[in-house]
C-alpha cells in the first residue's frame, strides 16, 4: 500500500479482512461435497450455507462500495438484495464455494478502492466510513469463519488480531443482538468483565438499554472472567463448554447465554 491514501488504522481493518478471508479459503478449498454439506456451528446452516451467506453479502457489499465511489448515497433496498439471495440460494455446494471465492476477491478489491477515497458507504446501518464498513464485514467473516473452523476442529479460535479489533465494536453487537425479555429480567445490573489475552476490564450495563464499554463498573453485582476471545464469542452467542469462563455474583453464565443468543 505504498503511496496509499489509506490511513494506518483503516489498513489494519483491511488486512484483518484479508487474513480472515484467506484462512477460510484455505479451510474450505479441499472440502468434499459431504464436507460442504456438513453442519457448521451456525444453527441450521451447513458449511456451504455459511459460504452462501458470506458470498451473497460480498456481492451486495461490492455494489454498495461501487455506489459510494460513484457518489451515490442511496440506501440498499430489497431490489438490491432479493435477487442476489435467490441466486445464491439456488447454487449447489461446489458452485457456492467457487462463487464465494470469486465474490469475496471482488469485494476485497472494491473495499481497497473505496478506502483510497473520501467516501461514505450506503449500508443497511446508514452511511458509514470505509473503516466502519470494514468492521461490519470483519464481524461477519471472522465469526462465521469460526462457525466453519470449529466444525472441523473443536479447538479452533478466532485469530488474536481479529479479536482485538472486534472488541472495539462489540458494544454495537451486544446492543443489537440481545434478548429483550432476558434483559428485562436481569436489569438493572452492572456486570464486570475481566478478560485475559489481552487483559482488560469492561462494564456490561443492563438497564432499559444494554451497553458494553471499556470501563471499571462502579457497583458490579457480578464478575465474569475469561479470555478475550472466549468472552467475545459469548457475546456473539457462541460460547463452548470447553471455554474457561467463570461467573460470580448475581448473574450466571446461563443468564448471559440467554441474553446473547447469537445469530
Amino acid at each position: 500500500m505504498s503511496n496509499s491514501m489509506i490511513t494506518t488504522e483503516t489498513a489494519t481493518w483491511l488486512t484483518a479482512v484479508d487474513d480472515s478471508s484467506r484462512r477460510l479459503r484455505n479451510l474450505v478449498v479441499g472440502m468434499s461435497d459431504a464436507d460442504l454439506g456438513a453442519p457448521s456451528y451456525a444453527a441450521g446452516w451447513s458449511v456451504a450455507q455459511v459460504l452462501s451467506h458470506l458470498g451473497s453479502a460480498a456481492e451486495i457489499g461490492t455494489g454498495l462500495l461501487r455506489r459510494a465511489v460513484a457518489g451515490d448515497a442511496s440506501a440498499p433496498t430489497s431490489a438490491d438484495t432479493a435477487p442476489v439471495w435467490d441466486r445464491w440460494n439456488a447454487l449447489a455446494p461446489n458452485a457456492l464455494r467457487a462463487q464465494w471465492v470469486a465474490a469475496d476477491a471482488t469485494h476485497r478489491e472494491a473495499l481497497r478502492t473505496a478506502a483510497e477515497l473520501p467516501v461514505r458507504v450506503p449500508y443497511f446501518a446508514g452511511l458509514l466510513s470505509v473503516q466502519e464498513y470494514a468492521g461490519y464485514r470483519l464481524s461477519e467473516q471472522s465469526v462465521h469463519g469460526w462457525d466453519v473452523a470449529v466444525a472441523v476442529n473443536p479447538q479452533s479460535t478466532i485469530a488474536p488480531a481479529e479479536v482485538s479489533l472486534l472488541w472495539q465494536r462489540l458494544d454495537l453487537v451486544a446492543t443489537r443482538f440481545r434478548a429483550p425479555d432476558v434483559l428485562a429480567r436481569l436489569a438493572p445490573r452492572q456486570v464486570e468483565l475481566r478478560t485475559t489475552s489481552p487483559g482488560a476490564v469492561h462494564c456490561l450495563t443492563l438497564g432499559s438499554e444494554l451497553h458494553l464499554l471499556a470501563c471499571e463498573p462502579a457497583e458490579p453485582s457480578a464478575t465474569v472472567r475469561g479470555s478475550a476471545e472466549a468472552v467475545l464469542r459469548l457475546v456473539y452467542g457462541r460460547m463452548l463448554d470447553v471455554d474457561e469462563i467463570t461467573a460470580e455474583g448475581t448473574v450466571t453464565l446461563d443468564d448471559l447465554q440467554a441474553l446473547f443468543p447469537g445469530y
